[in-house]
């Protein structure tokens, strides 16, 4: 009966949340405190949402001060540099701008907001793609490879709803997973690379006819194949990279460029001292965030306007984050999730047990672009960890295999900052589709491999 129930409340929370009928926040809070009154645990529902808030909280401080740490980083102008070194390395060429483009995105998509990531990054390269005829469609397929590969760390969506769902410290999930993401970020330069060869020898093809109708560079025209973009002349955004987004403004008040230095080191400091664990990464971003407020904005008034302009994005991910632990509280002190797991170890073979963690990475790329990350990580994953450590499978293991499949997520119809990324771009949702999907089903396949051989994920 308890299974039942427990299948019951998520699969209304899945229906609720997928067909938008409610938000998944509110989805989190409302579901699972019907569903435990319904069953009869109106009594205990106080202590078990108060047992979830406390397994969260560690990773709710993260993600609030990372995202203000990173939002004060754009504000005053650490990315400024590296958008407009790009767009002057790439020197007219279609190879130096497609490796040129990873590149950025890979560094700005350490903010952990894909939104952000990809306005800096139109605003700083479409024109030039258009102005070269290669297809913006490249540039929004592979910002989507690459941003869902950086989106993997702690701060970012996916590591923080595991590392809440299964009750896991952040850092020590992450960490041993830099190998295989970084194989998964090779690949994408790799891939890169091959297409910047190949849009470099079109484009060597079509110079001649387009330099005598009187283009100014070497590499020009109209738009390169499944470009459906209007073409343009860079009306768009500027050269220097500041387009018409306040991000990249280049006379914003936010700016500091004479800390620039300070900045950079700052924020490789702290990086490192994640990598190594000198302190709690929740220690360390207030402490970083808290030395970026000081030395960049001293005045009072500043450091208020600097933290309400990153208000948004702080309240909805922190109050996604304890919402979350209504659910995993309810899931957990009910017994739902243990009824459930049982029932789906009686369901599967025994003999795939011993490659449960794979079945479980290789499920993880059709979830993660079918289903929106709230759902599969608070909805699915608690099921396949508590199934998995019923055959003396880690929770820890079950949260890394999931993780491996996000190289896809961000091409998924249900993430709001992929609309951004290609209306911004003037990129047709089928064709950025067609591009990139089978792409990324290989830095999938290579991120999974990678996982497997370094024991991220094994064969029991």
């Amino acid at each position: 009966m308890i299974a039942l129930l427990g299948l019951s409340m998520v699969t209304v929370f899945l229906y609720l949340v997928m067909s938008k009928r409610l938000s998944p926040m509110v989805s989190l809070i409302a579901v699972p405190a019907v569903f435990a009154l319904i069953g009869g645990f109106a009594p205990d529902l106080g202590d078990m949402i108060t047992d979830g808030i406390k397994s969260v909280a560690p990773t709710a401080a993260m993600l609030l001060f990372a995202i203000l740490y990173f939002g004060i980083m754009i504000d005053a102008g650490l990315f400024d540099p590296i958008a407009r070194g790009v767009v002057r390395l790439t020197r007219n060429d279609p190879l130096r701008l497609i490796m040129g483009t990873v590149a950025l995105v890979a560094l700005v998509s350490l903010d952990g907001d894909g939104t952000t990531t990809f306005m800096i990054t139109v605003s700083a390269l479409l024109p030039i793609y258009r102005r070269l005829g290669v297809s913006p469609v490249v540039m929004t397929g592979l910002a989507c490879l690459t941003n869902a590969i950086l989106n993997v760390v702690p701060w970012g969506g996916p590591a923080a709803r595991a590392a809440s769902a299964l009750r896991l410290d952040p850092q020590e999930l992450f960490v041993p997973m830099i190998p295989a993401l970084a194989a998964g970020l090779v690949t994408v330069f790799v891939l890169a690379y091959v297409l910047g060869q190949r849009e470099r020898a079109r484009l060597r093809t079509a110079a001649p006819a387009l330099v005598g109708a009187g283009s100014g560079v070497s590499f020009s025209g109209g738009s390169g194949s499944g470009d459906s973009g209007s073409g343009g002349s860079g009306a768009d955004g500027s050269e220097d990279g500041s387009g018409d987004f306040d991000v990249l403004a280049p006379d914003r008040e936010s700016l500091r460029p004479k800390l620039y230095w300070f900045n950079a080191g700052l924020t490789v400091a702290l990086l490192t001292a994640l990598i190594v664990g000198v302190l709690p990464i929740s220690v360390l971003f207030m402490i970083g965030c808290a030395l970026a407020l000081i030395v960049n904005y001293p005045k009072l008034e500043q450091q208020r306007d600097r933290i309400a302009s990153h208000a948004d994005s702080v309240v909805a991910v922190v109050a996604m984050v304890f919402a979350a632990a209504v659910f995993t509280g309810v899931l957990s002190g009910t017994g739902m999730i243990e009824q459930m797991a049982q029932y789906l170890l009686t369901a599967l073979p025994d003999a795939l047990f011993p490659f449960f963690s794979v079945i479980v990475a290789v499920l993880s790329v059709p979830f993660t672009f079918f289903m929106s990350n709230d759902a599969f990580y608070f909805g699915v994953m608690p099921i396949l960890a508590e199934a998995g450590a019923q055959h003396g499978i880690g929770a820890m293991e079950i949260a890394r295999a999931s993780l491996l499949g996000q190289p896809i997520h961000m091409l998924s119809p249900l993430v709001p900052a992929m609309y951004v990324l290609i209306g911004l771009a003037k990129v047709d949702l089928g064709d950025h589709h067609r591009f990139a999907i089978k792409w990324a089903l290989l830095v999938c396949a290579v991120v999974i491999t990678t996982g497997l051989g370094l024991g991220l994920i094994t064969i029991h």
